[in-house]
């Protein structure tokens, strides 16, 4: 049997897109609707929620036309379709018509998981849409969003951008597509830094950064500015937390490869190397100190002092001053 090409795959009878993450969602009707169009322009879409396709709707949808026209039907929601509803879904996977593409979009779950499971049966296309809630897989999308626009971005600038931007993934994809459009050759560290100025230092891993290399005023600058544009406390220590955590880490591991060590530590490989650079200034009993730092901080964002801000400026000099530990003996 011939391969399909992808723009058939696109085409097939069913697509069911299975997840929460509302930009990957859409971007699965998108493809599907511009695939449609690309093979016939007046390609007729109706873009339903659950409540819209009651009992009957789908069979007056999808009944024949005397134009044959080519027509993308989307179902959001399609685990909260009534029990009568869902029957006409069902039935219609079994029969599909011609030059009609059904997409249905589901939560997952357990809630509509008959429908779930007779759309897999019947064969549909299916395209995974989960939600990324781990920071590792928002960095994994913004290196896919960068190969797919043909563009290369550093390691350090992919990281940059996602401490930056934050857990939204269209504003993620968006910052992506702004930099490859107004920045011509390799996107680094430094050109993230210079398109997120602010957001980028506001962000807590910076002031983290900055205090760990022992920059203490530049690591006040970055906490101020974080705290004035709303960066919650608990997120710097946090941040902080990390960064020392990272340094007493990797100064007692044994020597390797960055590789190697980034397997045994649970860090990326190119964090191994920003460590290795960060804690030149480092002794053990400077870690010890900017460990209990970041404890005395942590309760004083946490209820335990008066003044949060005042808790973190003294952890921010404290963790700088540790940093500059070695030949200070």
């Amino acid at each position: 049997m011939a391969k399909k090409s992808a723009d058939e795959d696109l085409l097939a009878s069913v697509t069911l897109a299975v997840g929460q993450e509302e930009l990957l969602l859409d971007r699965a009707v998108q493809e599907v609707v511009a695939a449609a169009r690309a093979a016939d322009a007046d390609t007729d879409v109706r873009d339903l929620t659950s409540e819209q396709l009651q009992p009957g709707t789908l069979a007056e949808l999808t009944s024949p036309s005397l134009f044959a026209e080519r027509k993308v039907v989307v179902v959001r929601n399609a685990q909260d379709l009534s029990a009568d509803t869902i029957k006409d879904v069902k039935a219609y996977l079994g029969a599909p018509a011609e030059e009609i593409t059904l997409v249905l979009l589901h939560a997952g779950g357990v809630k509509g998981k008959g429908l779930l499971d007779a759309a897999r049966k019947a064969g549909a296309r299916e395209v995974a849409c989960p939600k990324m809630t781990k920071p590792a897989d928002r960095l994994a999308f913004v290196r896919q969003e960068f190969r797919a626009t043909g563009r290369s971005a550093t390691p350090e600038a992919c990281q940059a951008l996602v401490d930056a931007i934050g857990s939204d993934l269209r504003e993620l994809a968006s910052a992506v597509s702004q930099l490859t459009a107004d920045v011509e050759g390799t996107i680094d560290e430094a050109v993230v830094g210079r398109y997120y100025t602010g957001r980028a230092e506001a962000s807590s891993f910076t002031v983290a950064d900055r205090a760990v290399e022992g920059r203490a005023a530049e690591a006040l600058e970055a906490l101020r500015w974080s705290l004035a544009t709303g960066v919650a406390p608990v997120m710097i220590t946090s941040a902080l937390a990390q960064g020392v955590r990272a340094i007493g880490k990797l100064s007692s591991a044994r020597g390797g490869r960055p590789a190697d060590l980034a397997r045994e530590l649970g860090m990326p490989p190119w964090k191994i190397d920003r460590v290795r650079q960060q804690m030149r200034g480092w002794t053990p009993d400077g870690v010890a100190v900017a460990l209990r730092a970041v404890a005395e901080a942590d309760a004083g964002v946490k209820g335990g002092g008066d003044d949060p801000e005042y808790a973190l400026e003294k952890a921010v000099v404290a963790i700088a001053r540790a940093a500059r530990s070695r030949g200070r003996g």
